[in-house]
């Protein structure tokens, strides 16, 4: 394979604007781009995820220590790492592999094949729990809500763990994302601007119903209530930061795909703020409903704190039935409870299924790059997203496992977002790619720049050692490939960055000429690649959908 001299069309002098971009949608309105970014974060990952994991960092007195780290991830982590997301998207129009190359050179790509990789596995088990979702609205169609927790229980177990019913719902739901993919930004925008808007009236609802239950005030007690000892745990920071990246999507790079839909005037910096924001507050409601409802119920049943902490953390292996086994028991609380149950699990279904959407098209579009149609890339995809998660919809525990791993390499794909900045130079990206790009837009300050250096990066190496030392030192069996032991997350993330550090240097050895070189020093006026002057600060790069060498 030869290089494709891609750069070509970059000369801005008769480049296209926004509006004439002939192979490239984008979106319509500022409210179906917004209603987009929130479906691509609302999910599982605040209906499902979320509450797990803060009940596995609850302590003997309550969980609110897990609530200050998780905003402080927010802000000191997550929302700078969605500015570098957004920009990068807007910005190059390309994938996340051709990003690095275009921004640092092609010797960075393994680090874009980071990201889609890990993407791409989150994604494989992300489609399996939609599928939950889609069994458990038909179920409760044909069944009633259970009356009590041995039947709840009954019914996650005997689907989840007794049945084939997983790979039947996750083939189904890969299905209809490789369908909707095949729609492109508009089909999208639409149908975002009204799924979300339903679901988060329906969670709005939940959460009243939920605290009007007896007793419920003392689910809220508690977890607002600290347990300040688990502070000194790693794994207290460690699931906080790697809730705080899974539920914004920080580090995922779907907002690269995204935001390549987007123009000028699209304000990156006011919506990298505020959806997240707004995410975060959805998670905490949801949150709230779970503990109250969880608190509620087994007051009345005579249960003390011990029993129902227990309770909290104990549904399935990682915890991973709390949802599922909870809240129709909530519903089973209300008049039209099996009307709302039903509803509320097709919500989450399309919630989640734009997320799988948004998952898929990152993927199709990097295939895509490789010189492969479209519609046989999004059938690769397919197949390889339903096939990898085969094992997690066959077992819970490789499951769980898997959410694990894949959603605390956020964290290092959020590294390597970072390293993408410093490289480029801080100071000339957010002015080149964010402040002097927007037309309309919050201004970004300096003080980004010395979070993304500085600040950023420490947190990541201390959480990495942190984990890997309090493994090391106690648990007697990190050594062994067990589901949920340190070899094996350092296993998985090792074949990962072999497998793509081998594919870049064999492409940078093979299949570029000799004499191609790259921007190592640029100023606020202009640079060149290869003898083409590259956009400036305000220029809109065209598409390009050239394929990849």
């Amino acid at each position: 394979m030869g290089e494709n001299n891609e750069t070509t069309p970059l000369n801005t002098s008769d480049g296209h604007s926004d509006n004439e971009q002939p192979s490239r949608g984008k979106f319509h309105s500022r409210i179906g781009m917004v209603l987009s970014c929130m479906g691509c974060m609302v999910g599982t990952g605040n209906l499902w995820r979320f509450p797990r994991v803060l009940a596995n960092n609850s302590g003997e007195t309550g969980a609110l220590q897990f609530l200050l780290v998780w905003v402080l991830f927010l802000f000191l982590w997550s929302i700078p790492i969605l500015f570098i997301e957004y920009a990068v998207g807007r910005y190059c129009k390309l994938s996340v592999i051709r990003s690095y190359k275009f921004l640092i050179g092609s010797k960075n790509m393994w680090c874009g094949g980071w990201i889609i990789t890990t993407a791409t596995l989150i994604s494989a088990y992300y489609a399996v729990l939609v599928g939950w979702c889609f069994y458990y609205a038909v179920y409760f169609m044909i069944y009633p809500l259970p009356e009590n927790l041995t039947e709840s229980e009954a019914i996650f177990y005997n689907f989840t763990a007794e049945s084939y019913w997983p790979l039947v719902c996750n083939a189904l739901i890969v299905t209809l994302g490789a369908l909707s993919i095949l729609t492109s930004v508009r089909g999208i925008e639409i149908v975002n601007s009204i799924l979300v808007p339903t679901l988060l009236v329906l969670l709005l609802f939940t959460f009243i119903w939920a605290m009007t239950l007896d007793n419920a005030v003392y689910g809220l007690k508690f977890m607002f209530s600290p347990t300040w000892d688990l502070l000194l745990s790693p794994k207290t920071w460690v699931d906080a930061a790697s809730q705080s990246a899974f539920d914004t999507g920080a580090g995922n790079g779907l907002f690269i795909s995204y935001s390549a839909f987007m123009t000028a005037d699209n304000g990156i910096v006011r919506i990298g703020t505020l959806v997240p924001i707004s995410n975060n507050i959805i998670s905490l409601l949801n949150g709230m409903t779970i503990f109250a409802t969880v608190f509620g119920i087994e007051i009345s049943q005579g249960k003390n704190l011990t029993e129902i902490l227990t309770l909290l953390q104990t549904n399935g292996p990682g915890n991973t039935g709390l949802t599922f086994i909870w809240m129709p028991l909530l519903y089973s609380t209300a008049t039209i409870g099996r009307v709302l149950a039903i509803a509320f699990f097709l919500a989450i279904l399309f919630a989640g299924l734009s997320s799988v959407v948004a998952q898929m098209e990152f993927a199709v579009k990097t295939t895509e790059d490789l010189g492969v149609r479209r519609k046989v890339a999004v059938l690769i995809c397919s197949a390889v997203v339903f096939l990898i998660g085969l094992p997690s919809a066959l077992n819970l525990s490789f499951l769980a496992s898997q959410d694990f791993v894949w959603g605390f390499a956020l964290i290092v794909s959020g590294l390597f977002l970072q390293y993408l900045v410093i490289r480029y130079d801080s100071s000339d990206f957010r002015a080149r790619l964010i402040n002097e790009y927007s037309s309309s837009d919050w201004y970004l300050p300096k003080l980004w720049e010395w979070i993304i250096k500085f600040v950023a990066p420490v947190e990541a190496a201390i959480l990495l050692l942190w984990f890997m030392l309090d493994n090391i030192i106690n648990d007697a069996d990190w050594y062994t490939l067990g589901f949920d032991t340190l070899m094996m997350c350092l296993l998985q993330w090792g074949v990962v960055i072999f497998g793509v550090i081998l594919a870049n240097v064999i492409y940078v050895m093979r299949c570029l000429p000799k004499n191609e070189h790259y921007p190592v020093t640029m100023d606020t006026n202009h640079y060149e690649v290869n003898g083409i002057e590259m956009p400036k600060a305000n220029d809109v790069i065209p598409d390009q959908s050239t394929t990849f060498p």
